[in-house]
């Protein structure tokens, strides 16, 4: 009998240059706990949904490292994150062509989080 892989999960790894000042971004701003921490390396958790942070203390190493995390109820998490004011500037929640509404918050290293929530 063959097995088949399945796929069940992702985390992606966002690159900081101050861990513990990406955490407390994180954990303060944008909800999430912290599930593990390494020397230079952390998991940290909200609903379900992993992020890792590797610490390579170098910005220009960190420049264009992004993910996007597709939410349910993309209002209330707007209005969560608008209170804290890391909405970027540019990233106001808008429907986009290909059929989600988004926003955009970008942490204290400068990674793109896209918010999304597929419209019907």
């Amino acid at each position: 009998m063959t097995s088949t892989a399945a796929l069940t999960t992702v985390a992606p790894i966002l690159c900081v240059v101050d861990l513990q000042t990406s955490i407390e971004f994180y954990t303060a701003k944008l909800g999430f706990r912290v599930a593990f921490q390494y020397d230079d390396y952390a998991g940290l958790t909200r609903d379900g949904i992993q992020l890792h942070l590797a610490q390579f203390g170098e910005p220009s190493v960190c420049e264009n490292t992004s993910c996007y995390i597709y939410v349910k109820n993309i209002d209330a998490l707007y209005e969560e994150y608008r209170a804290q004011g890391v909405i970027h500037p540019n990233g106001a929640l808008e429907r986009k062509p290909w059929g989600v509404r988004e926003f955009v918050v970008v942490g204290v290293d400068g990674n793109g989080i896209r918010f999304g929530e597929p419209q019907e």
